[in-house]
């Protein structure tokens, strides 16, 4: 028999004693709320009471809620007025600070001139002067960062430069040399062709002179031959202006884009005599408001390397002038934004391997501009490229006629046929146009 309760049977009521507690529960959790929301109202961070009300953290056994976080903005672009050489910094080692003793290329040189006639007089098979003529030996020396470019025009712009600089040497016999690593970390951007340099001249004793040239620079007399015997009694050879360096003492006196150096231990030395001020960081930055304050018209950004000759020519001139040539005859360093828009006008009024100076340049250099980059520096990227794409051609074109070839346009890489061809070799009968075939020909007699 079942037992009976107030008419309910015993099971059911033993079930009502086992539920009873939850009522109990539920009173306790509406208390602790209660609780919770009084001290909210009135507690410590929203009274003047300081109520030493203890904290507690609650944790729940719940599966976490997924919140969409938005994506972190895309970086803009750098613009011009904040972009530096250095993009390429960011995986470099950390830069040399102010406190960390002076920087150096390396150790000390010395007796290099003796220790060089030594090896040349043991290797007679590399002599320094080369025929025809008797020339200096000359190694023509280039590069560009060892990243990719950012810009995909970059790369190829790059190639059409290194392919100009090519042409260059080969008409002329010299030698190149294009180089794409940093060779010392703290010596990126602009700096690097100090140890590239140094290297060069230790690796290559046979060279007498080596000609730096910049990725941006551009061979635009493909014909025309430096005066090497004016070169002679000097180490170094920059295209600049005597007055603007010693007397304005001007920033700009001079340009680095393109410049001659002995292979010798006075041209080491003067290496050596630039390097401290180009370390990356905060070593540059220092140098670059000293050259502000010395140089007329610099802005105060990072030194460079062109400045620092400057400040070493005017602040030491007796230890470095004497040896330093500063060629205005002809365009060792010509600056782009006056050339580019009269190579038509040049073409009907002259003609390439006679002069080199503003009547048909021998370099147009794109300063301010940057290939490499999704940027210009100090113009806008599509005068730039617009530039160097008539200066690539305007080259291009003195190469391309040997053949029988030429552009349509300056302005498009199209060509077209110019000199019917006659089956026989194309320098049978002209003896200028065999000397300029065949790299072991002078390009054009020297004035």
């Amino acid at each position: 028999m079942r037992e009976n309760h107030g008419g309910k049977p015993a099971g059911i009521r033993r079930h009502y004693r086992r539920c009873a507690p939850a009522a109990s529960n539920i009173a306790v959790a509406f208390l602790l709320l209660a609780l919770c929301v009084l001290y909210l109202v009135f507690g410590p961070a929203n009274s003047d009471l300081d109520l030493a009300i203890p904290r507690i953290r609650v944790v729940f056994k719940e599966q976490p809620v997924r919140v969409a976080v938005p994506a972190p903005p895309v970086a803009a672009a750098p613009a011009p007025g904040n972009a530096t050489d250095d993009d390429e910094d960011s995986s470099l080692p950390p830069p040399r600070q102010l406190t960390d003793p002076p920087y150096s290329l390396g150790r000390t040189i010395l007796d290099y001139d003796a220790r060089r006639s030594a090896w040349l007089a043991a290797h007679p098979e590399f002599p320094t002067r080369v025929a025809p003529g008797g020339r200096p030996r000359v190694l023509v020396v280039t590069g560009s960062a060892p990243a990719r470019c950012p810009d995909p025009d970059g790369d190829h712009l790059l190639l059409r430069a290194f392919k100009n600089k090519a042409d260059y040497c080969r008409v002329h016999g010299l030698e190149v040399f294009y180089n794409t690593a940093f060779l010392d970390a703290e010596m990126s951007g602009f700096w690097a062709k100090l140890p590239l340099l140094r290297t060069l001249m230790q690796a290559h004793p046979e060279v007498e002179l080596f000609w730096w040239v910049d990725s941006d620079a551009v061979f635009t007399d493909m014909l025309f031959e430096l005066p090497w015997e004016r070169y002679e009694p000097y180490n170094l050879v920059l295209h600049g202006w005597a007055a603007k360096v010693f007397e304005e003492k001007s920033w700009v006196g001079i340009n680095t884009g393109s410049f001659l150096i002995r292979n010798c231990q006075w041209s080491l030395d003067l290496l050596d005599a630039l390097a401290p001020m180009g370390p990356r960081g905060p070593v540059r930055d220092r140098y670059g408001e000293l050259f502000a304050r010395e140089l007329s018209g610099r802005p105060p950004f990072e030194a460079d390397d062109q400045s620092a000759l400057i400040y070493l020519l005017v602040t030491q001139r007796s230890r470095w002038g004497d040896k330093t040539f500063l060629e205005s005859t002809y365009e060792l360093n010509g600056f782009w934004e006056g050339i580019v828009d009269r190579y038509e006008e040049l073409r009907r009024k002259s003609r390439p391997g006679d002069l080199g100076d503003g009547r048909w340049p021998l370099v147009t250099h794109f300063v301010g501009c940057k290939p490499c980059r999704r940027y210009a520096d100090s113009y806008p990227a599509d005068r730039c490229r617009r530039g160097m794409e008539r200066a690539f051609n305007f080259a291009n074109d003195q190469i391309l006629r040997l053949y029988g070839f030429e552009h349509e346009s300056l302005n498009t890489t199209a060509v077209q046929r110019v000199r019917d061809e006659t089956g026989g070799p194309l320098d049978a009968d002209d003896e200028e146009l065999r000397r300029l075939l065949h790299p072991t020909f002078r390009a054009a007699k020297p004035t």
